[in-house]
């Protein structure tokens, strides 16, 4: 999630618009969403395989042009829903889309209290909804890869709910502030990584050059709270290399990984 540290620590995680849409695994298939220690460390996803290649063509975006940035996201949301639909199908977990709105103001509802000064996006999950703010500063220089990686990490948040992490990380019981931040930071690297594993397993049907990933990994460190960069760039890469969430399992991670 792009937001301050603060609001971390204060449990928001917030968002906002898509429909969800029943899982495509027959009911009889469908497995109970696991719990507890058994969804951090043992989730059926990490055990899913390989995401799809699938084909992600993007559209044209353009500097102070709501309309095409909206799109654009839209577009990549679109991708997003499809890889990890099939996923959940291969994990034989129910799924469901989030929603998406854009904002251009601080301070909107969002379902998990108001959007936060400093954040970029952020994902609910009262509502699965991911909030995406776009200001005028933005607009005037928007950069493709840069919504395409926030997007894709707030993605990651959503594969964390749907798979029973995000509310095992929730209801957990911390003795101190220390626990909660090495919580967060395994969380908030987790969904680095499933942003790389999706980036990954589209990343060639969108001509895009393997040099272009250093700009996403330059996106990726623009909030410190998801810890050190260089364990950032470690986990954005392996779920990159990998394009598996098997290789996103930073609940078992030596702590020198993890800070």
């Amino acid at each position: 999630m792009r937001t301050p540290l603060i609001t971390l620590l204060s449990g928001v995680l917030a968002s906002l618009l898509f429909t969800g849409t029943a899982s495509a695994v027959p009911a009889e298939q469908v497995r109970p969403v696991p719990k507890g220690k058994t969804a951090l460390v043992a989730n059926p996803i990490y055990k899913s395989g390989k995401l799809d290649e699938e084909t992600c063509q993007e559209q044209p975006v353009y500097n102070n042009d709501l309309e095409s940035t909206e799109s654009y996201l839209s577009f990549v949301l679109d991708c997003l829903d499809k890889s990890w639909e099939d996923q959940f199908s291969k994990a034989k977990l129910p799924f469901s889309k989030p929603r998406l709105a854009v904002t251009s103001r601080i301070g909107v509802p969002t379902g998990c209290g108001k959007f936060p000064d400093g954040a970029q996006a952020i994902y609910c999950h009262k509502n699965k909804k991911i909030t995406f703010y776009l200001d005028r500063g933005i607009l005037a220089d928007v950069t493709d890869l840069f919504l395409f990686q926030v997007m894709a990490h707030e993605y990651g948040h959503h594969v964390q709910e749907l798979s029973g992490i995000l509310p095992t990380v929730r209801s957990g019981k911390y003795r101190n502030d220390k626990e909660i931040l090495a919580t967060i930071r395994k969380f908030e690297l987790q969904a680095e990584c499933l942003s790389g594993v999706f980036i990954g397993s589209v990343w060639r049907s969108l001509g895009r050059r393997e040099s272009d990933f250093r700009y996403v990994m330059n996106a990726a460190y623009s909030t410190a709270s998801h810890g050190k960069a260089a364990n950032i760039a470690y986990w954005l890469t392996r779920g990159f290399r990998q394009e598996n969430p098997g290789a996103c399992n930073t609940f078992t991670a030596p702590r020198s990984k993890v800070s």
